[in-house]
């Protein structure tokens, strides 16, 4: 083995101890953080590989975008950001699946490649992936931000409970008027 090798092998162990730390953890803004620390590793195993651009984008585009996205939306949303008790599920059924799943999926690759090398294309420049991202794939990108853009307009409507709420409706959230009185007194 080679020193990339052993790279490339403790930044996967990284990745994987993280993003299992992401499904184990009952606090959802630590789940973020480790989700940061998987991200930043899979970034790290892009620069192992020689995919300079690959790597900045993954850490410009879903470290710095997604998780902060998905920080806010628990921020804006109330989340409860300490530990929940309903969140305490027997982990077995995922465990199973997860491992039915693993098995299934490394049985396919075996049977599609029988241990055969695969020869690979000659490496991407930024300029050629420029003109496939700007190219071809323009209309995705755009649709995946106005996604995004709507799911933190969602969350910014969820957590406020006063907008659309016409004037003179009582609140469900807070039990008072928009006059100030109260609910079962009377004037």
């Amino acid at each position: 083995m080679t020193g990339v090798d052993v790279l490339l092998v403790a930044l996967g162990a990284v990745a994987v101890g993280s993003a299992v730390l992401v499904v184990a953890t009952k606090h959802l803004v630590r789940a973020g953080l480790y989700l940061v620390v998987c991200l930043g590793a899979l970034a790290g195993m892009y620069l192992v590989l020689s995919a300079e651009l690959v790597a900045w984008v993954q850490v410009l585009i879903y470290v710095g975008a997604v998780v902060v996205l998905l920080l806010f939306a628990v921020m804006l949303t109330r989340a409860p950001i300490g530990a929940s008790d309903d969140l305490d599920r027997p982990g077995w059924p995922a465990a199973l699946i997860g491992g039915g799943v693993g098995l299934g999926l490394a049985a396919l690759l075996v049977d599609a490649y029988r241990w055969t090398k695969v020869e690979l294309p000659e490496a991407g420049t930024a300029e050629r992936i420029g003109e496939q991202v700007f190219g071809s794939w323009v209309l995705p990108f755009e649709v995946l931000s106005v996604l995004l853009l709507s799911a933190l307009v969602g969350a910014i409507v969820l957590s406020r409970p006063d907008i659309g709420r016409s004037p003179g409706r009582q609140s469900a959230v807070d039990g008072v008027d928009s006059d100030g009185a109260g609910r079962g007194r009377s004037r």
